[in-house]
C-alpha cells in the first residue's frame, strides 16, 4: 500500500511546499514521526537556524500533533554532532522526587503493584526533562531566538491539526487509563474518540507553549506552572504522588561522555546511562563483528538467528547492570571491553540456539541481581543536519501511549517512572534499576551517530517503541554498514526481537515467512506486531538523505521542500508505538 506525496503535503504546513525533487548539495534535513513536525523544523532551517534550533521545534510540534508519544511533559536523550567534530549528548531523563523510596509501586497491603496498576495518575509521574534538555542544547549551539522556535508549534496548537490514524487508534485502544479532562481534548463533542482528518485545537497547551516562549524554560520548573504540575499528581484520583514544587526547580539535564566503538570501519556513538540504548547496541555489533554478516546477507537465517543471540547476550547484561549512574555504578568501560566481548561473542554458535542465557561478568561489574524488563512501547525519535553540517538525534518520550493519562494545560504527563523495577531487590542482592528519590530510570532511548572511515557522518539513527529501540536501531547499522542498504530500506527491514529466550518476529514481514529456518537452528520464535517507529539520515555523496519508517506516519523533508517517497506498510502503520 502507498500513502502518496500529494496525501501527506496536505498535513504539511503551508510554510513547506512538499516535492520529489532530487534534493540539493549542502543543505539540511529533518526526519520524524509525523510530517508536520519534520515540517516545523524545516521552517526553522530556512530561517537559519542551526540543526539544534530545528530538532527543538520539531520536538515541540510533536507535542502538539503527537501527544501520545512525546512532550514537555516527558524527556529526552539528545546526540549532537557539531561541525567541528565535536559529540556531544543530553540526559534530559524525567527524575523521582525526593520522597520516592524502595516501595514507591507497593499497595498499602504491602504487596508490589503490576506494572499496568502502577502506570494510571500521580505516582509514575517523573519531573518532566525535556524542556531543560532543550534550553541546555539551545544554549550550546542555537541560533535562532528561544521563542522563535516555538512559533510553529504554537501555530498549529491554535489553529488545529488533523488527528491522525495513530492518535486515534492509541486513543481508541490505549487510552482507557487517561482522566476525563485528558479525554476532552482528543474528543469529539458527544465525547468519543475523534475520527480520523477531524480537527483537534488545543488552545490551553498553545497559551502554556506562548508563556514558556516568552518567559523562558524556567518557567515551567517554578512559580505558578511548577505548581499546577505538583497539584495534579498530588491530587490526582489514583496512585497520588508525593512530588514538590522544589522537586521541579532543582531539576537539570545533564551533559554525559558518549559511549563509542569502532564496528569494521565505522565509528558508532550513542548514549551512555541511564540509558541503557547506547552501550547495548555497540555490544550487539561488537559480539556480531567476527561473523560474516555481509556475506550471509539480509535474507539470511543464519545471520538472524546470530542478530538474535548476540541480542539475548547483551539484553541479559543491560538488564543487571544498568542504571543511573549517579546512583549506581554501571560498568560501562568492562561491557565493553574486547576481552569481554570476545568471550561474551564466543557462546554464540551459527548452527545452535544457546539453552539458556545468564548474564556476563564485565570487569568492574558489582553484584548486581537482574531484573525483568518493564517497559512498554511508546516514544518518538528526530534526526536533523543543517547544512553547515551540524548533526542532532533526538529520542523523547512520555512512556506509554498518552503517559500517566493526567495532563495539565493539554500537555500530558509522562508515566516514565514506571521504568523503574518495581521490586527493589531479589535474591538477597540490589537490582541496579530499583527506585530511589532523585534518581532516572533506565531507558532504551538509543538516539545514534555512525562515522564513517573519513571521519564524517554517515547515519544519524534512533527508533520508538520500547525496549524494541535497542534492536531496531542494531538492524538498522547492520543493513547499512554490512548489507549496504540505504537507511530507508534499513528501517523497512522486519525484526527479529530477541530480549529473552523466545525471539519475536514481526509480523507482516519477511521475518514472518523465516520461521522455519529459524526453527531449524534451535530458535524458539512467536509471531507478533512489534509496532515498530524509527527515523534516520544519512551522507550519501556529500548530500543528506532522509528516512522514516514505513510502519508509521513519519517522512523526511528537505530543506528546499523534497519529501523522500516512503512506501506505506499499512497493517503495520496501525500497530502501537
Amino acid at each position: 500500500m502507498k500513502t502518496s506525496l500529494l496525501a501527506l503535503a496536505l498535513l504539511v504546513p503551508a510554510t513547506v511546499e512538499a516535492r520529489q525533487s532530487t534534493p540539493a548539495k549542502n543543505q539540511g534535513m529533518v526526519s520524524a514521526a509525523d510530517p508536520r513536525a519534520a515540517a516545523a523544523g524545516v521552517e526553522i532551517l530556512r530561517a537559519g537556524g542551526s540543526a539544534t534550533d530545528a530538532a527543538i521545534a520539531t520536538m515541540l510540534a510533536l507535542n502538539v500533533v503527537e501527544p501520545q508519544s512525546s512532550g514537555i511533559g516527558g524527556g529526552s536523550f539528545w546526540m549532537s554532532h557539531a561541525a567541528n567534530g565535536a559529540l556531544s549528548t543530553i540526559d534530559a531523563r524525567e527524575e523521582a522526587p525526593a520522597a520516592a523510596d524502595a516501595r514507591w509501586f507497593y499497595a498499602p497491603d504491602g504487596t508490589p503493584l503490576s506494572h499496568r496498576d502502577a502506570v494510571p495518575g500521580g505516582r509514575s509521574v517523573g519531573i518532566p526533562g525535556a524542556l531543560r534538555g532543550m534550553a541546555l542544547a539551545h544554549r550550546a549551539s542555537g541560533k535562532l531566538p528561544w521563542a522563535r522556535l516555538f512559533e510553529p508549534a504554537i501555530r498549529i496548537a491554535t489553529n488545529g491539526f488533523q488527528a491522525s490514524p495513530r492518535l486515534v487508534n492509541g486513543m481508541k485502544a490505549y487510552g482507557g487509563h487517561i482522566t476525563p479532562e485528558t479525554r476532552k481534548l482528543f474528543s469529539a463533542p458527544d465525547g468519543s474518540p475523534v475520527a480520523v482528518g477531524a480537527t483537534i485545537k488545543n488552545p490551553a497547551q498553545a497559551a502554556l507553549l506562548q508563556r514558556i516562549a516568552t518567559q523562558g524554560p524556567d518557567s515551567f520548573y517554578v512559580g505558578p506552572q511548577a505548581q499546577k504540575i505538583v497539584t495534579a499528581v498530588n491530587t490526582a484520583a489514583r496512585n497520588p504522588s508525593k512530588m514538590t514544587t522544589g522537586d521541579l526547580a532543582s531539576y537539570d539535564a545533564k551533559n554525559r561522555p558518549p559511549v563509542c566503538i569502532k564496528y569494521r570501519i565505522y565509528r558508532v556513538c550513542g548514549m551512555g546511562p541511564p540509558s541503557s540504548g547506547g552501550v547495548t547496541v555497540l555490544m550487539i555489533l561488537k559480539q556480531l563483528e567476527r561473523f560474516d554478516m555481509a556475506g550471509l546477507g539480509k535474507d539470511s537465517a543464519q545471520a538472524w538467528h546470530l542478530f538474535a543471540e548476540s541480542s539475548r547476550l547483551a539484553y541479559a547484561d543491560r538488564d543487571m547492570y544498568v542504571g543511573d549512574p549517579d546512583f549506581v555504578r554501571v560498568p560501562v568501560k568492562g561491557m565493553l571491553d574486547p576481552a569481554y566481548i570476545a568471550r561474551r561473542s564466543a557462546l554464540i554458535s551459527p548452527t545452535t540456539t544457546m539453552a539458556s542465557v545468564t548474564p556476563g561478568t564485565p570487569p568492574g561489574a558489582p553484584a548486581r541481581t537482574r531484573a525483568p524488563v518493564s517497559e512498554v512501547p511508546g516514544t518518538t525519535d528526530l534526526a536533523v543536519a543543517d547544512a553547515s553540517g551540524n548533526v542532532v538525534s533526538v529520542t523523547t518520550t512520555v512512556e506509554g501511549y498518552f503517559g500517566s493519562g493526567l495532563t495539565v494545560d493539554g500537555t500530558v504527563l509522562n508515566n516514565q517512572l514506571t521504568d523503574f523495577d518495581i521490586v527493589p531487590e531479589k535474591d538477597g542482592a540490589l537490582v541496579a534499576n530499583r527506585v530511589e528519590g532523585g534518581k532516572r530510570p533506565r531507558s532504551s532511548m538509543a538516539p545514534t551517530i555512525v562515522y564513517g572511515p573519513d571521519g564524517k557522518v554517515r547515519l544519524a539513527v534512533g527508533a520508538a517503541g520500547g525496549s524494541t529501540i535497542i534492536a531496531q536501531v542494531a538492524k538498522a547499522i547492520i543493513g547499512v554498514v554490512d548489507w549496504k542498504l540505504s537507511a530507508q530500506d534499513s528501517i523497512a527491514l522486519g525484526l527479529l526481537y530477541a530480549p529473552g529466550h523466545v525471539a519475536a518476529a514481526e509480523k507482516g514481514t519477511e521475518r514472518e515467512a523465516m520461521v522455519p529456518a529459524l526453527q531449524a537452528l534451535g530458535e524458539t520464535v512467536q509471531v507478533t506486531a512489534l509496532g515498530l517507529k524509527a527515523n534516520a539520515i544519512e551522507r550519501i555523496g556529500g548530500k543528506w538523505v532522509g528516512a522514516a519508517d514505513p510502519r508509521s506516519e513519519g517522512v523526511a523533508i528537505a530543506q528546499d521542500g523534497t519529501m523522500t517517497q516512503i512506501v506505506r506498510v499499512g497493517a503495520l502503520q496501525r500497530a502501537p508505538e
